[in-house]
């Protein structure tokens, strides 16, 4: 080989250091916690996994009194019990496949124990978790994704991925909620003249559940508001269009009110995380409601979406940081996965252990007393 071919193959590296690749040894029995603390040296998109547990345990952990006071402040601002007790706001989004896929009960998990401030969905991420507690939704047989869509229409069975939802769960699905709009126009046209936006109506339904696997049931319980700009987009719709032909009155629902309540939750958070499973509206809305604040401190994004065609649901966080929807200086990843494969695996990482933590110190602290 020639001096100049060897010298082109074999270009002489710089002293670098940094971070070693190393992989989890099963020769060793693993804890979870364990395994999941190997991400961090595993590469591709497993360093992803664990740098999004990183930035949400900073959500997680953050309080006001971890910033040097700042004299301007307003005066309760400035009390060390309220400083210590201010968090970051962490804004959950989610598209309506991820609620009828199994991780409805981890977002329920999340919302029944007060770990996220609030949330931006789907309509169908609405329906979809009131429609359960009605009826089940059903895997396909082996996972299979290419069952016939001609026969299962005859079956009048539906189709999300591998999943199967009976065309009867939206049966019983019209039968509870149209009672219900009929009571809601009823508020609007009486005495009381309630103005609904679609947080309202979530709520509302909310309240009307009477099922503690609801994600909306809890988010009514402990007053966290869930967002979602499309609330007619789906079977929801369908029942209020459906309605129109049944009072005399619609039903009214001001949109404006929503975006005003979510902008001003933005706002009004000394901190703010986004944590977002997916694209569409629920990533754009809760992105769109930080530039009031001079963009999010803290950034999780997990979805498959790619930047190539110049979605925003394919965008990576850096174009955010663009628009000033991400701080200059905030903290942000993205995992390029399925979110029905990692966000358990980062929520058992950081809420869950944590929250399980807390639960055996419970529960020794009462064997002792």
């Amino acid at each position: 080989m020639s001096s100049d071919a060897k010298a082109a193959v074999f270009v002489k590296s710089e002293d670098f250091q940094g971070t070693r690749i190393r992989g989890p040894d099963f020769n060793i029995p693993h804890e979870l916690d364990a395994l999941l603390k190997s991400y961090e040296t595993i590469g591709f998109q497993a360093n992803g996994l664990a740098r999004a547990m990183e930035l949400i345990n900073k959500m997680r952990n953050w309080r006001l009194s971890d910033e040097p006071v700042n004299p301007d402040s307003q005066t309760e601002e400035l009390d060390p019990s309220v400083r210590a007790n201010t968090k970051c706001s962490i804004f959950l989004g989610y598209t309506s496949n991820l609620v009828s896929s199994g991780l409805r009960e981890i977002i329920r998990f999340l919302v029944q124990n007060n770990y996220v401030s609030c949330l931006v969905t789907t309509a169908g991420g609405i329906e979809e978790d009131l429609i359960k507690c009605l009826g089940p939704t059903f895997v396909t047989p082996n996972g299979e994704f290419n069952l016939d869509g001609a026969g299962l229409r005859r079956r009048g069975l539906n189709r999300i991925g591998n999943l199967l939802v009976p065309n009867d769960n939206y049966c019983k699905f019209e039968d509870w909620v149209v009672p219900i709009l009929d009571k809601m126009v009823e508020e609007q046209e009486g005495e009381e003249k309630v103005k609904w936006t679609p947080s309202k109506v979530i709520e509302r339904l909310g309240n009307e559940i009477d099922d503690e696997e609801s994600i909306l049931y809890w988010a009514a319980k402990n007053k966290i508001p869930v967002f979602c700009p499309a609330l007619t987009d789906g079977s929801l719709g369908d029942m209020m269009y459906f309605h129109t032909y049944k009072t005399e009155t619609p039903l009214s629902v001001d949109i404006v009110g929503d975006i005003r309540r979510l902008n001003d939750l933005s706002i009004k958070s000394k901190k703010a995380g986004m944590i977002i499973l997916g694209g569409g509206v629920c990533k754009h809305q809760i992105a769109n409601s930080m530039l009031f604040r001079n963009g999010a401190d803290y950034s999780v994004y997990i979805n498959t979406g790619q930047e190539f065609d110049g979605s925003d649901s394919g965008a990576r966080p850096d174009e955010a940081v663009s628009w000033g929807k991400i701080k200059i200086d905030g903290e942000s990843v993205k995992i390029y996965a399925d979110a029905t494969l990692v966000f358990p695996l980062v929520v058992a990482g950081t809420f869950g252990k944590d929250h399980w933590a807390a639960q055996k110190k419970a529960e020794e602290a009462k064997a002792q007393a």
